[in-house]
């Protein structure tokens, strides 16, 4: 028993000496310590890789969701290339693999899928990932998944179309069977299919498209047509146009009411013989056989009155045909070979002014006619019709161009050429528009269409009616910038484009330029700055013109344009030239219109306008050239095919749509 007590006691000693002794207790913490230390390192390391793994799956899924949507063409998902079916969804998963290294970090079982909705690709991908350090405490692996989408968003983007509708666009391009025009329409109408996602008429290359843009972007669309003149007119504001403006037409010469007298002159029987009692009757207007009396009195007022008198010595004698009165008859009284004469006198009294002749010349016309408050009129009335009277001018839309000068340079646009001004708002006689009223337009000194040897720039008084030989068309009413919800819509403006006229590349550019301009670089008018600037939300707006035409500058004297009919008004000439027309660079009026448009494109870009310009067809290398410096850099395109032009067009597009992820 003593020697159990004596064991206790000894081992409650060692035990409080150990409680006492610190020198060991070091080894004890590590060792407990150790099992947290490895959860914490080994759960770092394991984060780590699978942030790393998660990011490069995510990266992967970008990729795979823009690719796929890039490759949407026409925004089809469902498409077959070559021999590839769904090749979006085939490109997708093909990107993913290439942005992907599967075998990184031992992940296992990744797999991935795409699909599409409404234009949007949607995709998803996981990964398994192996646990290293964390299988301690019984994690062996974990899933990762990530979620991804690319819509081909574009910014808010204004497209205005500028486009050549002259008369050769009539032909078609060697090779094809199709009109140039026709191959236009079916091009613009395809670039709408890739920019607006929906789908028209037309047989376009890419697909059908589906699901629009929505309302989380603005796209809008605008055009200006145009050959020798534009059809702008009813898109402006009635007080920015001049309420006279002269043109080369004519003006009635009247007589004014009065009395005037024709007589006395002979008026001789012509009934055969006449005895000479008859003869005494016909000398003081009294009927007999065979003859009534003329009427002494005709018409009335307003009319003119005409009143016809007689003088007679009241006999009729032997040998009135010795000037005197009288009867001039055979000695025996046969009858045979007698008449008889008169003295006569017709007095015309008028109560009204009647036509006498024409005035021809350049005439001030009262245009305000055409105003209606803030809308038009169709047309009005105006005295240039036969005899003077009212004839209908009708106005179609097209406009003469305000006041300009002449220069041999047009970069930078000088600030008198008014005609060349993007943003002044009309606010004087020199910044106002005229109408184009082809109605009112005569061609004097000549009665022969399209003959300018014959014409004259004289004043011209006759009673001739000269000819309205002037050569006039007037492209399909321009479109403002807007949006086209509706490719219905869309399909019925594009398809009355028709082909027409001479080409003056200056009038579409500038009115191309008017449309869609914010303003001038400080921020400073613009027509139309307040539709223009910003988007209804207060968003900033890409704006791109794109410039199409098949030919070289065209210009003939006979033509009327916006500034007049050229033979008559070669206002972009210095004075006293002679006018002269042709192609390409023929013609001092050619000339000009070469340089205003170079210098119309230099404005336009620095509107900060990305101006994309499309040669279709082999024009005159000086054309080439010239709308080569015209567009901005690398944006210039040339096409010789219908094929070509709406691969071009789908370029274009191409290029202005910016995707963008929305995650």
């Amino acid at each position: 028993m003593h020697e159990g007590r004596l064991k206790l006691a000894n081992a409650r000693a060692f035990l409080g000496k150990l409680t006492r002794d610190t020198r060991a207790n070091t080894l004890a913490i590590m060792a407990a310590a150790l099992i947290p230390l490895a959860g914490m390192v080994g759960g770092g390391i394991d984060i780590s890789r699978m942030y790393i793994v998660k990011t490069r799956l995510q990266h992967a899924c970008d990729a795979g969701a823009l690719a796929g949507r890039k490759s949407m063409g026409g925004g089809t998902w469902n498409q077959t290339v070559g021999s590839v079916a769904n090749y979006p969804q085939v490109t997708a998963g093909q990107f993913f693999d290439a942005n992907y290294n599967s075998a990184a970090y031992g992940a296992t079982n990744v797999s991935k899928s795409f699909t599409e909705n409404a234009g949007k690709v949607s995709g998803s991908a996981q990964a398994t990932l192996p646990m290293t350090l964390m299988r301690i405490f019984g994690k062996t692996t974990e899933t990762l998944t990530v979620t991804c989408d690319a819509e081909m968003r574009l910014p808010n983007t204004d497209v205005m179309f500028v486009l050549d509708v002259t008369g050769s666009m009539a032909d078609p391009q060697p090779g094809d069977t199709v009109t140039k025009m026709a191959a236009l329409k079916t091009a613009v109408k395809c670039f709408y299919e890739i920019v607006a996602r929906l789908d028209t008429d037309a047989n376009c290359t890419t697909g059908t498209p589906s699901g629009g843009t929505g309302n989380q972007v603005q796209i809008r669309f605008g055009f200006v047509p145009y050959d020798q003149n534009v059809n702008v007119g009813r898109l402006l504001k009635p007080e920015w146009f001049a309420d006279s403006w002269e043109y080369q037409t004519r003006q009635a010469n009247w007589t004014p009411p009065g009395t005037t007298s024709n007589g006395p002159y002979w008026e001789v029987y012509s009934g055969g013989s006449i005895s000479q009692s008859d003869c005494l009757k016909f000398m003081n207007n009294q009927s007999f056989s065979g003859f009534s009396p003329t009427p002494t009195t005709s018409g009335s007022s307003p009319s003119p009155k005409i009143d016809v008198t007689f003088q007679s010595d009241g006999v009729a004698s032997q040998g009135g045909n010795n000037g005197e009165f009288g009867w001039n008859g055979s000695s025996d009284n046969s009858g045979t070979n007698q008449s008889c004469r008169r003295q006569r006198t017709d007095t015309t009294t008028t109560y009204v002014p009647a036509f006498k002749d024409w005035t021809y010349d350049q005439m001030a016309v009262n245009v305000s006619l055409l105003k209606n408050g803030t809308n038009w009129n169709n047309n009005f009335q105006w005295p240039v019709g036969n005899n003077g009277v009212n004839k209908t001018i009708a106005w179609d839309g097209c406009i003469e161009e305000r006041k300009t000068v002449s220069y041999t340079s047009y970069d930078p646009i000088p600030s008198d050429a008014k005609d060349l001004d993007i943003d002044t708002v009309p606010n004087s006689a020199d910044t106002k528009w005229g109408m184009a009223l082809p109605g009112l337009t005569y061609t004097r000194a000549s009665t022969s269409t399209n003959n300018t040897t014959n014409w004259s720039r004289a004043s011209s008084t006759t009673t001739t009616n000269y000819s309205q030989g002037a050569n006039y068309t007037c492209p399909v009413s321009a479109k403002k910038l807007q949006r086209w919800p509706s490719a219905s819509d869309f399909d019925t403006y594009v398809d009355t484009l028709q082909p027409g006229g001479n080409t003056y590349h200056d009038a579409g550019l500038v009115w191309g330029a008017r449309l869609m301009s914010p303003g001038d670089a400080n921020g400073n008018g613009g027509l139309f700055a307040a539709e223009n600037k910003l988007t209804d939300d207060g968003g900033e707006i890409e704006r791109h013109m794109i410039f199409m035409t098949d030919g070289d500058a065209c210009t003939d004297l006979e033509n009327y344009t916006s500034h007049g009919v050229d033979w008559y008004n070669p206002v972009t000439l210095p004075a006293s030239t002679t006018p002269s027309e042709g192609c390409t660079s023929t013609g001092n009026l050619t000339q000009q219109i070469n340089l205003r448009t170079e210098g119309l494109c230099t404005a336009i870009k620095n509107h900060k306008i990305t101006l994309w310009v499309i040669a279709f067809g082999n024009l005159a290398a000086t054309t080439e050239t010239r709308l080569t410096n015209c567009a901005t850099t690398g944006r210039y395109f040339k096409a010789t095919s219908a094929a070509d032009l709406q691969a071009t067009f789908k370029k274009i597009a191409d290029q202005i749509s910016a995707l963008r992820l929305t995650k």
